[in-house]
């Protein structure tokens, strides 16, 4: 059994830093694996480290050696999700108004079976043209999966605590084959216009000037179209009517 945290010695209090540092960047790294190139790992684990310290203060003496550990865990990487919301460059505004055309997006596609044009789902959202494609350009650091996806929900908690008991990877139902399946159909119902840019940005890595000089648009009007293809993976990708969170897309851990 471990000692009441907050009767240990300094030098304790630093031996089980080194000794859980390992664990904080294991999960650091498996978290970078899944996050964009711009996502520094080194502050993933900073971040970690200060959960770690929560985790250590918080401790009590009723916890055995193993339940410690999956109590960093958790709190690490509620750390690492709490730091990368910090740097969320998504508004909360941007969200909304993204949700709302994703919205759009599932139910026209229900509708007319197939993906539909911009000036529906203006029209479905009662917004101008001009107005529906200004969200699309405001939004233009849209994610696939975004932060509030990974730690949002009232539920985070509970989901964290089970991952780092069982010891998953957070992460890991980005991996779900249902989810692949659904991503990969959704990419190749679009027009070829569209599977050009996802190719050209994400396996090209070029910007969004190169782009437009290779489809013959401006850059403003890639960003657009780069917002308007992610809502639409997104609008396949999860369920309508439903929180967007993943928690809520994962019904257990097996």
């Amino acid at each position: 059994m471990r000692k009441q945290t907050s009767t240990i010695s300094e030098s304790e209090h630093h031996r089980l830093i080194k000794k859980q540092t390992p664990l904080v960047e294991k999960i650091a790294r498996h978290m970078a694996r899944k996050l964009p190139a711009s996502v520094d790992c080194d502050d993933l684990v900073q971040d970690g480290l200060l959960g770690l310290i929560d985790a250590i203060l918080r401790g009590t003496k009723e916890m055995t050696d193993v339940h410690f550990e999956s109590y960093v865990a958790q709190r690490a990487q509620g750390a690492m999700i709490d730091g990368l919301r910090a740097n969320d460059p998504g508004t909360r505004q941007i969200r909304k108004d993204m949700r709302r055309v994703e919205l759009a997006i599932q139910r026209l596609g229900h509708h007319y079976g197939r993906p539909p044009h911009e000036g529906e789902v203006a029209a479905d959202l009662g917004l101008p043209l001009a107005e529906y494609q200004r969200i699309l350009q405001d939004a233009h650091g849209y994610l696939l999966i975004s932060l509030e996806d990974l730690g949002g929900g009232e539920d985070a908690p509970a989901y964290l605590q089970q991952c780092a008991q069982r010891n998953v990877d957070p992460f890991v139902v980005l991996e779900r084959e249902a989810l692949r399946k659904a991503l990969a159909g959704a990419i190749n119902a679009m027009p070829e216009q569209r599977k050009t840019l996802l190719r050209l940005y994400y396996e090209e890595d070029m910007k969004m000037h190169q782009i437009g000089s290779v489809l013959q648009l401006s850059e403003s009007r890639v960003s657009q179209l780069h917002t308007l293809t992610i809502a639409q993976l997104r609008a396949a990708i999860f369920p309508a009517k439903q929180d967007t969170s993943l928690l809520k897309l994962r019904t257990n851990l097996r």
